[in-house]
């Protein structure tokens, strides 16, 4: 069987798990939570970064740090995971829903102005798939209306717009380190902040809402409950793991690309012939191939092919059925406009085999079976 995921493990994990047991402290920010907070924070040149539990928590602290209160609006596109809408629910704010474009299946900008409203507190950009959204557009619009920017950049450690690492080009970044990602913990995650206000009050509501860092850093001769906030620290454990991964990240990145690129060649031919279509990426992202996917012409082509390479030893997904047509999200949200591709392209993307060491072989072997639904 050729599974749809494999966890990330480049072989220092255990040891620098050991290593932190051996330290005696495993609570959080210790040793290995710093070396993963400065790794982001010198080669993504970010103004603070801070490892959470999730990347839902670093969506809950950023809705906490954007102030989201009962009443407010939040625009999103309605494919995304659950969470991206939850961490601003948990506030009450109210979701608006904003149709996505075809090509990379982010949020359409161009309909971002247009959902804005006086009660506009937020907008938060989904880069699926590692691949931007127009961060440019979307921060014009934002800079107009005084809105917070918040970047779900769940899927994109590693990937860039125009030079710039997602989670850094909004007002907050935040991503995941769940074991399906690039880089994982098992369960993890991180919230950046790029607004020099932002800065204290995270480190707060990430420690249950007291000045406990002011406190260690010798600020205050003592701390105390000052502010919101929850336990949002990983313990030393997730961290040590997932700094073995960081230390190669650029290793992961190429390995990951080099199957990403060997998939979009085998399956051109398809595209050629009009059966699939591949994933756009647009000239100014440079994305970190976190996903390989390929569209097929209906849903109940999707479901076949689905069950076809099942039938060959081939584990294939869906991904997001979108908020909106869900309970939670009639009764949370709102579609602003038109509906034109959030469910119907969401019903023909099929999801593929990809990660860390994926062997060419099995990767062929997708391809071709692949080739044998369609020819």
């Amino acid at each position: 069987m050729i599974l749809f995921n494999v966890p990330t493990t480049t072989g220092n994990e255990s040891i620098y798990i050991n290593e932190a047991i051996k330290e005696g402290h495993l609570s959080g920010d210790g040793k290995f939570t710093k070396l993963c907070n400065g790794w982001f924070e010198d080669k993504f040149d970010v103004q603070k970064s801070l490892l959470t539990t999730s990347c839902t928590h670093a969506l809950e602290m950023s809705a906490i740090l954007a102030d989201i209160k009962e009443g407010d609006e939040v625009i999103m596109p309605s494919y995304t995971f659950v969470s991206t809408a939850n961490a601003f629910v948990l506030r009450g704010a109210r979701i608006v829903f904003v149709d996505i474009r075809p090509d990379t299946m982010n949020i359409d900008e161009s309909l971002i102005e247009e959902a804005i409203t006086s009660k506009t507190k937020a907008i938060v950009p989904v880069h699926y798939a590692g691949v931007a959204c127009d961060m440019d557009k979307i921060l014009e619009i934002a800079n107009k209306h005084n809105i917070v920017v918040i970047e779900d950049a769940a899927q994109g450690v590693m990937s860039q717009y125009k030079g710039r690492y997602l989670g850094t080009i909004g007002h907050i970044g935040c991503y995941s380190f769940h074991e399906t990602k690039n880089y994982n913990s098992g369960e993890g995650g991180a919230i950046l902040v790029n607004h020099e206000s932002y800065v204290e009050r995270a480190e707060i509501i990430r420690e249950k809402g007291t000045n406990r860092s002011r406190f260690f850093r010798g600020q205050v001769d003592k701390y105390t409950w000052v502010d919101l906030g929850s336990s949002y620290l990983p313990s030393e454990i997730n961290a040590a793991f997932l700094y073995a991964q960081l230390e190669q990240a650029e290793e992961i990145n190429n390995n990951r690309m080099q199957s990403w690129n060997r998939y979009h060649i085998g399956l051109a031919d398809l595209e050629k012939r009009g059966y699939v279509q591949l994933p756009t990426i647009p000239n100014e992202c440079s994305h970190n191939a976190h996903m390989y996917y390929l569209k097929c012409r209906s849903l109940d082509e999707r479901t076949r092919l689905i069950q076809f390479l099942k039938e060959r030893g081939v584990q294939s997904v869906f991904h997001y059925i979108p908020l909106h047509s869900s309970n939670a999200g009639k009764q949370f949200g709102r579609f602003n406009g038109k509906d034109n591709y959030t469910t119907i392209e969401s019903e023909k993307l099929l999801r593929l085999p990809l990660y860390y060491n994926f062997a060419n072989d099995d990767l062929d072997k997708v391809v071709d079976s692949i080739y044998k639904f369609y020819i």
